[in-house]
C-alpha cells in the first residue's frame, strides 16, 4: 500500500479562493482575460479595465455568454497575486473543494498503479495532468456494478474492457488475474455494498507528446462510487441525434473519447429528451449515447440491433438470455438480433434502452412519435425485473463476492 499522505489541520487562508485576472494589461485596453471569482467557475470574459486611484482595477462592459445569459456591467475587483502554492497547501485546498462539491455521486476508494495502492481520501483521487488519458484521450474504460456485496458482471466486462484496451494499443500493467484481484480489493476498501466500481487503463502519464512512446509505463486506475440520484420509474423520451456517431472502429471500443457522446446527449437534453438515438449509415437503429436499444415488435418479437457497428453491451447481452425465460412462458414470440430501421422502431409495440446503469428503461416517445400507448409496456418491466432478480440472485458466473 503507498504511504499515507499528510494533510495540514490549519485553513491556509480565510480567504482560500481570491479574486484574480490571470493577466497583466496596459491601462485602458481591450482584452479577453480570465477571472477568477470566489465560488465561480473560471470563464473567459471580453473586458476593458482601468486602474483607479485606490489601487483597485475596474472592469467594464464585461460580457458573459454563459447560460443564463448573464451581463455583468461593471464590476470591482481587488487586484491580487495568484498564489505559489506548495503540495501541502494544493492538497488542503483540494480537500476542501471536495468537502464543498455538490453532487449525487460519492467516492469511496481510488487504486492507482502509479501510486501503487488504495485510498478512500477523495482528496488524493488524482491523476497526473501530463497522463496520456487526459490531453490524449488514450485511455480506455469499464464499469461494474456493485450490489448487495457482490460485482456483478464483473469478468464479462473485464473481458471486454481488455479487448477495449489491445483495439487502443495500451499493453495492460498486470495480468487479468491481477486485474481483478486489484478491483476486487478496491471495492473491499471501500465498504460499498451497493454502488459502481469504474476502472481504467491508460497510456501513462510521461509528457505532452502525441505518441506515448515517452511514456514509461501504462497505468491502471480505478474507482468506487454511489450515486444518490433518484431511479427512473417513469418511461423517458428519446430524439433521433443530428452528432455523427462514432465510425466503428471506434464505437466498439470503450475508449474515454467520449465528445460525440457527450454532445448527443446534451442535445437530446436540451430538446426535453432523455437520449438522442444513432442511426448507422444505411438508416437502421445503432445505440444511444451510452446505452443499447431494444424493441418489441407487434408480433412480440423482442429485437435488438447488431452489434457488429457498436459497442457490445454486457447487460444488453445479459438481458438477451434471460428474455429466453419469457419466450417460454409465452410473454414473447421470440428473440432476434438484426437490423430494424428507424420507423419499424417507432412503430413498435415497445421501446426501451438497456444499460448498466438504468438497467432497462422504458421509452415512451421517439421525436414526435407516441410508442405503442404511450405507456410502460409490459415486456420491459419485466425485463427490469429479471435482470435485478439476476444481479441479487444470480449464478456465480454474474456474481463475484467482495470480501470485506
Amino acid at each position: 500500500m503507498a504511504s499515507s499522505i499528510p494533510f495540514p489541520h490549519q485553513p491556509i487562508s480565510e480567504n482560500p479562493f481570491p479574486s484574480t485576472i490571470v493577466s497583466s494589461s496596459s491601462v485602458s485596453s481591450h482584452i479577453g482575460r480570465s477571472i477568477g471569482l470566489p465560488g465561480v467557475t473560471s470563464r473567459v470574459f471580453p473586458l476593458r479595465v482601468s486602474r483607479g486611484s485606490s489601487g483597485k482595477v475596474r472592469a467594464a462592459e464585461i460580457s458573459n455568454q454563459t447560460r443564463d445569459s448573464t451581463n455583468l456591467r461593471s464590476v470591482d475587483l481587488q487586484m491580487t497575486e495568484v498564489p505559489l502554492l506548495s503540495s501541502s497547501e494544493v492538497v488542503e485546498r483540494l480537500k476542501t473543494y471536495q468537502e464543498n462539491r455538490k453532487s449525487t455521486q460519492h467516492y469511496l476508494a481510488m487504486y492507482s498503479s502509479i501510486f501503487g495502492g488504495i485510498t478512500t481520501d477523495p482528496a488524493a483521487m488524482v491523476i497526473s495532468l501530463d497522463d496520456h488519458m487526459v490531453h490524449r484521450g488514450h485511455g480506455v474504460f469499464d464499469t461494474a456494478a456493485i450490489m448487495d456485496g457482490h460485482l456483478y458482471e464483473l469478468d464479462q466486462h473485464i473481458e471486454r474492457f481488455l479487448k477495449s484496451a489491445s483495439m487502443a494499443k495500451i499493453a495492460p500493467p498486470f495480468d487479468p488475474s491481477s486485474i481483478r484481484n486489484v478491483l476486487i480489493q478496491t471495492v473491499s476498501a471501500s465498504k460499498c455494498m451497493r454502488g459502481s466500481l469504474r476502472y481504467w487503463l491508460s497510456a501513462g502519464p510521461g509528457d505532452f507528446q502525441l505518441s506515448p512512446s515517452g511514456c514509461s509505463t501504462p497505468a491502471l486506475y480505478a474507482v468506487v462510487y454511489q450515486d444518490q440520484s433518484p431511479p427512473y420509474k417513469k418511461g423517458v423520451k428519446v430524439i433521433t441525434s443530428s452528432i455523427p456517431m462514432k465510425p466503428p472502429q471506434f464505437a466498439i471500443m470503450k475508449s474515454v473519447n467520449y465528445l460525440p457522446n457527450v454532445l448527443s446527449k446534451m442535445e437530446a437534453e436540451e430538446k426535453g429528451a432523455f437520449a438522442a438515438i444513432w442511426l448507422d449509415d444505411e438508416g437502421n437503429v445503432a445505440e444511444g449515447p451510452n446505452m443499447n436499444v431494444a424493441f418489441v415488435t407487434t408480433d412480440k418479437e423482442l429485437v435488438m440491433p447488431y452489434f457488429d457497428n457498436i459497442l457490445s453491451g454486457c447487460t444488453a447481452k445479459r438481458v438477451v438470455v434471460l428474455a429466453k425465460k419469457l419466450v417460454k412462458e409465452g410473454r414473447l414470440a421470440g428473440i432476434r438480433v438484426g437490423d430494424i430501421t428507424m420507423q419499424e422502431g417507432k412503430m413498435a409495440e415497445e421501446m426501451m434502452l438497456i444499460g448498466s446503469g438504468i438497467l432497462v428503461l422504458p421509452v415512451l416517445q421517439w421525436d414526435e412519435q407516441i410508442i405503442g400507448n404511450g405507456k410502460e409496456g409490459a415486456v420491459a418491466q419485466e425485463l427490469l425485473e429479471l435482470i435485478q432478480e439476476d444481479m441479487k440472485a444470480g449464478p456465480s458466473a454474474v456474481r463475484i463476492p467482495i470480501p470485506y
